[in-house]
């Protein structure tokens, strides 16, 4: 058993995991202060994340991935954290977080549909001045304030990300088009891309503070609907549709 702390989101994470290659995975977020809760992984924790990797793949109509078990740790970990965070308002999104200028942009969509390749169009074009929070996994942190978006080990398979906490401004559902377009959506028009994309428990409470936490980050960041091409014009459409 290894026994590492975690800062993730501004909360103190005691994790006791298996497999010591969990220290090197989470290595950016290592810390020192005193725990506000802990989470200990198990064998069946990797049977699970292994048999659920497997049912998706034959959902999906793919091949049956073989994942190694120090891999599957990883997953299981960061679902037992993210299931302890919904209770701290603070949820765990599929999606592309980048900052300009000290404000974070959330980029997200159905798989495939090009979430990293626009995040590259505004490193591309912003240069310095952007800066990649998390290219797969960030968090999303309710605060009186409004919404940071915080850095985690899970930050893509290209590993672009950071251990930064930055404030929130918006959210934007790409989709692939010819013309450049943006446009500024209400609730129940992002509503269902945001539920797809955010971690959920499968449990009745869990998701009860999964609508919690949603219902109160709709009214604190902008929506907005990206139609795109892989043109850096894109990045500029959706940078000055959204800054305000």
């Amino acid at each position: 058993m290894t026994t590492i702390t975690l800062s993730l989101a501004g909360f103190c994470v005691e994790i006791n995991a298996i497999y010591p290659s969990t220290r090197t995975f989470c290595r950016d977020y290592l810390c020192e202060g005193v725990p506000e809760f802990s989470i200990t992984i198990s064998p069946e924790d990797i049977v699970f994340e292994r048999e659920k990797s497997e049912k998706e793949d034959l959902m999906e109509g793919i091949p049956v991935r073989q994942f190694s078990d120090e891999y599957l740790e990883t997953l299981a970990v960061y679902r037992k954290i993210c299931a302890k965070l919904l209770e701290r308002e603070t949820l765990l999104f599929h999606g592309s977080a980048i900052a300009v200028d000290g404000v974070a942009y959330l980029f997200t969509a159905k798989s495939g549909t090009g979430k990293s390749t626009h995040a590259a169009l505004w490193r591309q074009v912003f240069g310095e001045r952007a800066v990649m929070i998390n290219d797969d996994k960030p968090l999303l942190k309710l605060t009186p304030d409004g919404v940071l978006v915080c850095g985690t080990p899970w930050n893509g398979k290209h590993g672009l990300g950071c251990n930064r906490m930055v404030p929130l401004k918006a959210i934007c559902i790409l989709e692939r088009a010819e013309q450049n377009r943006i446009t500024s959506i209400d609730v129940a028009e992002a509503l269902p891309m945001l539920l797809q994309q955010s971690f959920r428990t499968g449990t009745t409470e869990g998701t009860i503070l999964l609508f919690n936490i949603l219902d109160k980050l709709t009214q604190k960041v902008q929506l907005y609907r990206l139609g795109c091409n892989m043109d850096p014009q894109a990045a500029m459409v959706a940078y000055e549709g959204m800054k305000g």
